[in-house]
């Protein structure tokens, strides 16, 4: 059984996809943008603020799926430039404690609506 995740405190999804799912013990959290969910538009500024926004609409969706970022199992990490990757770490880090969860980060060739950054995760119950 599924359980779609819907919650005013992370943008809405931007095409034809869930904000996140429960299933089988666990929360898959879509890719989330740095969109402010009051003004459904992207945030502006450096590097750091785009992935702190990032990752509040993902502690969002775990938390509205019944998780949190603490029991967080996959992390990945979408950049349009590999060379935001030390920054963004640093705010991954404020977000993220030991035991870390397993992670990938690349970069990508285009994220959507022109985004710098998207991370997506899945989280245990």
């Amino acid at each position: 059984m599924t359980q779609p995740i819907q919650t005013p405190n992370a943008p809405a999804a931007v095409g034809p996809y869930s904000q996140g799912i429960v299933s089988g013990g666990f929360v898959f959290a879509s890719g989330c943008l740095p969109i402010d969910p009051a003004t459904s538009t992207m945030v502006e500024g450096t590097i750091v603020e785009k992935a702190t926004r990032a990752l509040e609409n993902l502690k969002a969706v775990a938390e509205a799926g019944g998780s949190s970022l603490e029991k967080a199992v996959k992390v990945t990490v979408f950049l349009a430039d590999i060379a935001d990757f030390a920054e963004a770490n640093k705010v991954y880090a404020q977000y993220f404690k030991e035991p870390f969860p397993a992670r990938s980060a690349f970069q990508v060739g285009a994220l959507p609506l022109g985004a710098t950054i998207e991370i997506e995760a899945i989280f245990a119950l």
